[in-house]
């Protein structure tokens, strides 16, 4: 089918225009998107747009369409915020930990059990996202925990963490 090819062709292009970006400053992405991106994606809407006219409302590809152009304004938000990524891909990829657990899961022991396992799992993802190493945020804190304050235990966030411990060389 020329045009669902077609469509590839034009996706293909503005996936491998954003690699060239991936792992930039995202003001950086913001210009090179503005500047070479938006061109595409607007070059696929008008396409998208054109073809989708002369095509009956029954036609698989009509409707894969209608389903991105209904959409249109939440896909290309990527081109106005340079933190936001073309696809969601890494946030799928966090997320197979717990779909790949989630039969393990079952076997908690008790509601308890899974309430705790859920609540270690949310602790180490925060880590991560955080850029803090999960094993020794959780050593360093469990052996804290009990002496400190509770009015102080926001120190113990993986982010306040994180600070302290970026700190903690420049004043030695």
């Amino acid at each position: 089918m020329p045009l669902a090819i077609e469509a590839v062709r034009q996706i293909d292009a503005i996936f491998a225009a954003e690699a060239t970006i991936n792992g930039k400053p995202a003001a950086e992405r913001l210009a090179v998107r503005q500047r070479d991106i938006a061109p595409l994606v607007s070059a696929l809407e008008a396409w998208m747009r054109a073809e989708r006219a002369r095509l009956s409302r029954h036609n698989d590809l009509a409707q894969a369409m209608d389903y991105m152009l209904k959409r249109w304004e939440a896909f290309t938000r990527f081109l106005s915020d340079g933190r936001i990524c073309l696809t969601n891909n890494a946030a799928e990829r966090m997320l197979r930990g717990a779909a790949l657990g989630r039969k393990a899961w079952l076997f908690a022991g008790s509601d308890q059990g899974g309430e705790r396992a859920a609540a270690m799992y949310s602790l180490i993802q925060t880590a991560k996202l955080n850029g803090v190493d999960p094993r020794a945020w959780l050593a360093d804190v469990l052996a804290r925990i009990a002496d400190m304050p509770q009015q102080r235990l926001h120190e113990l966030l993986p982010w306040n963490w994180k600070k302290q411990q970026n700190m903690a060389p420049s004043a030695a």
